[in-house]
């Protein structure tokens, strides 16, 4: 596998070799080893799939009491992945970054802790996969406006995205109190 960085530090792109022919292919999604090796040293406790249609968006969502670190993926379609560093006092806080995941790229994105996390589907529906870090708390659920201006993201949608009624009500970050972000640790 090849692990690529981010413009924003602690974001990996992991693009797993991929073993094609013409009965089709075979790639290894997750092989705990060859992931420490690569500095993502953690148990991941909980998978989730979830199938959403052309032009729905996700997020931006956040975990604080907590947090989730996660690995993304896309088995069928294709979606914009984005990532916005929420972290009070990180020296990117405030940042986003976006890839394409799609089943016929295999990449695979790696949110930290302290991110918030949101997708944006692009072909006609798309499958999801992600692995998280702990379990997801209903309760501490939280979440950034997706259209914040001065985050500034690029959202890749010729229409109008379809939102959740939870996240069309989510602030933008600099509205969101200070003590409900997490905090950024120096490593």
């Amino acid at each position: 596998m090849r692990v690529r960085k981010a413009a924003i530090p602690d974001i990996k792109i992991i693009e797993p070799e991929v073993f094609a022919d013409e009965r089709g292919y075979f790639l290894e999604s997750f092989q705990s080893q060859r992931y420490m090796d690569v500095g993502i040293d953690l148990s991941f406790v909980q998978d989730n799939i979830s199938r959403s249609t052309y032009g729905i968006l996700r997020g931006l969502h956040y975990q604080l009491k907590y947090p989730q670190a996660k690995l993304v993926t896309v088995t069928k379609g294709e979606v914009f992945d984005v990532l916005v560093d929420i972290r009070r006092g990180s020296p990117t806080f405030g940042k986003w970054f976006g890839t394409i995941l799609s089943d016929g790229n295999h990449k695979q994105l790696y949110a930290p802790p302290g991110f918030a996390h949101g997708f944006c589907v692009l072909s006609e529906y798309a499958d999801f996969y992600y692995k998280c870090s702990d379990y997801y708390h209903s309760e501490d659920e939280y979440g950034v406006y997706w259209n914040d201006s001065a985050i500034g993201i690029k959202w890749p949608l010729d229409i109008e995205p379809k939102l959740s009624v939870k996240d069309a009500k989510y602030k933008p970050l600099a509205d969101i109190s200070p003590n409900l972000l997490p905090k950024f640790e120096v490593k």
